[in-house]
């Protein structure tokens, strides 16, 4: 579909009529979780974070220390929530305030 062909909508925030896939795509990008780290860093799928505190892990009976590499990390939705995969404990997950990028 051409942009001539395409409907124009109003956006009422920006008091502006624009093709209805650019306001979807704004209202999208506007929409988007930002994950950060304990010192502010972005966080994405993929990454490799470290612990920055001792954490007792619930259920596991067991504490993952300070320094402890967590790779491969998935964003959950929450802005807060990461899940986490560990070689001893299954479904784990952490907090973002706990963890810094490595």
């Amino acid at each position: 579909m051409s942009t001539a062909d395409e409907d124009y909508v109003y956006d009422e925030a920006s008091g502006e009529w624009m093709p209805a896939s650019e306001l979807a795509a704004r209202t999208k990008a506007e929409n988007a979780i930002v994950v950060r780290d304990s010192v502010g860093n972005i966080l994405k799928d993929g990454d490799a974070v470290a612990l920055v505190k001792d954490l007792d892990v619930k259920g596991a009976g067991q504490t993952l220390r300070r320094g402890t590499i967590i790779r491969s990390i998935r964003l959950t939705g929450d802005a807060q929530e990461i899940d986490c995969k560990h070689d001893t404990i299954r479904g784990l997950v952490l907090r973002a305030e706990f963890v810094r990028k490595h």
